[in-house]
């Protein structure tokens, strides 16, 4: 297949998983971001940029820094955003950039996220490295979507991102910015293949996280019940977190011991399930 016809395969792919008509591939991940959080400031005359105070990733709260917004962090349910704080918090929002699901561990309220800030003028930026063509995410529920290609992720290539705008009026605020975002196209037949191997990915995080869930029900496990990829286990002291690291370690999970801003401010273990190969 020629080059020109892989990449309008890949772009009608995203097209579907986003359910967005403006979809532009980019380099990595972050520079998605960026050109999403500049989208916002060429787009609102508001000022003030909502993040959680955890589960989202560092660039979130980097460039928003840089494009010198004013951040308001959300306290959280551990992550998932809670309706009620965004109300509080809503005057003098120009958007909302969040993860789904959150720290890979948690989906996240989209719909009514989207259907609140969309009544109070607010733009909403999904990040879905964690969930792009999972069952749980089917787009609709966000006016700017980013999400990265690198190792590690369900589309685990390696290289690249894309950001999609349902507007075709904010894609124009700075569309040389967005056109001007490259993507080597030697990637295109394996960004291919990744992307039709979405499905036996998710199958095969989600059994690890159902066997996981379930060997470790004696302990806390934060959002048990909710969607996502990554398994988050507290502990309340130094025993419970050695039993939960020996049983990664037996069982070759990897592991980030928390707090951690990009999984859970708490004292836990995140088992990794989203680096299992």
């Amino acid at each position: 297949m020629k080059k020109g016809q892989l990449r309008a395969e890949i772009i009608n792919s995203l097209k579907k998983y986003t359910r967005h008509d403006n979809v532009f591939l980019s380099p990595r991940g972050n520079k998605a971001i960026f050109a999403a959080l500049r989208l916002v400031r060429e787009t609102s005359p508001k000022n003030s940029i909502l993040i959680p105070d955890q589960g989202g990733w560092i660039t979130h709260i980097q460039y928003a820094e840089d494009l010198r917004f004013n951040i308001k962090t959300l306290d959280t349910d551990y992550g998932v955003i809670r309706l009620d704080i965004l109300k509080e918090n809503m005057k003098d929002a120009a958007a909302i950039i969040y993860s789904n699901p959150a720290g890979y561990y948690a989906e996240q309220p989209v719909k009514e996220i989207y259907d609140f800030c969309r009544k109070n003028g607010v733009l909403v930026i999904m990040d879905i490295s964690g969930c792009i063509g999972s069952d749980f995410y089917h787009g609709n529920f966000a006016d700017i979507i980013v999400c990265s290609f690198g190792r590690w992720k369900p589309v685990n290539h390696g290289y690249g991102g894309f950001i999609s705008i349902a507007s075709r009026e904010v894609s124009e605020k700075d569309k040389n910015m967005l056109e001007s975002l490259e993507f080597d196209e030697k990637y295109y037949p394996e960004l291919c293949k990744k992307l039709e191997s979405l499905k036996g990915r998710y199958e095969m995080y989600g059994k690890a996280n159902k066997k996981i869930k379930e060997e470790l029900k004696n302990f806390n496990i934060l959002h048990k019940s909710k969607e996502g990829v990554n398994v988050i286990a507290k502990f309340a002291d130094e025993d419970e977190k050695s039993r939960i690291i020996s049983y990664c370690e037996k069982n070759k999970y990897e592991f980030i011991v928390c707090p951690k801003m990009i999984r859970v401010n708490e004292n836990a273990i995140s088992i990794e399930v989203k680096r299992i190969e």
